[in-house]
């Protein structure tokens, strides 16, 4: 039996299992409706901002205008902003008449073994225990989200119907250049393949995940697992915070949004390689076998399917098999990014791009310059002992 026979039955069968045993990761269904609680808690939406005058003003309207029926207040944590981000979330209260309902607070300077956004969420955490007591749930989003009117309703009704102590959807991120299409949908697609919604939902199963754009927890539980400081120093600190929550046996649910959206830009394949290269190794535990491995299994399971369908010898037919089921699993993506169905196939292609980020991503890490987020470099390797002699 050749090589290309047998790299074609590996692929096959690993959509095979993809497919079937991979908690349906590849449905895309809407956000199950929920009754209406008898009564609305106070809810508190936190925003750490970094020079985002760009999009805190739509961030901090969308938030304000929400039909949500119980109390709603936005703190809003300045973190050394130099484009007047401050100045133009209160703008954007005041053009609405809800001033009264946002606090403006800066950060205090970032202390050694935190990340910056964590450290200013913290803060704004704090800031929304004295000035909100009684708020029982905690909104955590980024300044980049417009926020659909009706989400935060369905969503604080889900979880008092479920009993959920942590609610967070995956805004839909911007994609409307020629990249964005090609590498934005394949990117939730390949998160949804890691962390399969189903299994993050089912308290039986250990797979915790979260999406750091909107994030809803009950401040009870955020104080029970310890704070925002239980993941002060994670650079993906989305899925850290649920793995944190669902250690303390807290349920928790991952959905993709139906209004809210990421207004942030990323203008060609840089701000693209860059998203991906930042956190790709960390997701590897900075581990060069697991880096091996992912680089052959991407190989074998995304890239090589094609190649053997079209060259017409050995694997052919498996190939084309493995090609079928993979445009078949991303085509639901796809369809829920309103694509021409096109896009599809062309998800080997597309992995090329991802399995060479997550390679740089590794060969930065080890080169001491790890990634970089406004202004502040993560995720740097330490020198190794004797290094500087």
């Amino acid at each position: 039996m050749s090589l290309a026979t047998l790299a074609g039955f590996a692929g096959a069968g690993a959509w095979g299992w993809l497919l079937s045993m991979r908690g349906n990761f590849w449905r895309v269904e809407p956000v199950p409706t929920a009754p209406v609680p008898e009564e609305w808690p106070d809810v508190v939406a936190v925003i750490p901002a970094r020079d985002e005058a760009e999009f805190i003003g739509s961030a901090v309207e969308s938030l304000l205008s929400q039909n949500y029926p119980g109390r709603l207040s936005v703190v809003v944590v300045d973190d050394h902003s130099s484009d007047g981000t401050a100045e133009v979330a209160r703008a954007a209260a005041e053009a609405i008449a809800a001033a009264g309902h946002l606090t403006v607070v800066q950060a205090p300077e970032l202390p050694p073994g935190w990340t910056g956004k964590m450290w200013a969420q913290s803060h704004g955490v704090a800031t929304a225990k004295t000035l909100y007591p009684d708020a029982e749930l905690l909104l955590l989003t980024d300044a980049d989200i417009r926020h659909g009117k009706g989400e935060l309703r369905r969503m604080v009704s889900r979880l008092i119907a479920d009993r959920l102590d942590m609610a967070s959807l995956m805004v839909r991120l911007m994609a409307e250049g020629f990249w964005e299409r090609a590498i934005v949908p394949a990117f939730v697609f390949f998160f949804r393949m890691l962390y399969p919604f189903s299994w993050v939902s089912d308290p039986r199963s250990s797979t915790a995940a979260a999406a750091g754009g909107w994030v809803l927890i009950r401040r009870s539980m955020l104080e029970r697992i310890g704070g925002v400081a239980v993941v002060k120093d994670a650079l993906i600190d989305d899925c850290a915070l649920a793995t944190a929550v669902k250690a303390e046996r807290g349920r928790l649910t991952l959905d993709l949004a139906d209004e809210a959206v990421s207004m942030r830009r990323y203008h060609g394949p840089g701000g693209l390689w860059a998203m991906i290269a930042r956190t790709a190794y960390t997701q590897l535990r900075h581990s060069p076998a697991l880096l091996a491995g992912t680089v052959a299994l991407m190989i074998v399971v995304f890239v090589l399917p094609p190649f053997l369908a079209l060259r017409g010898a050995g694997g052919s037919l498996t190939g084309a098999f493995t090609w079928a089921a993979m445009t078949f699993a991303y085509f639901q993506m796809v369809r829920h990014y309103r694509l021409l169905p096109l896009w599809a196939p062309l998800l080997p292609m597309v992995s090329l791009f991802f399995l060479a980020a997550t390679v740089h991503s590794a060969v930065q890490y080890w080169g001491g310059r790890g990634g970089e987020w406004k202004g502040r470099s993560q995720d740097i390797r330490a020198p190794l002992a004797g290094a500087a002699r």
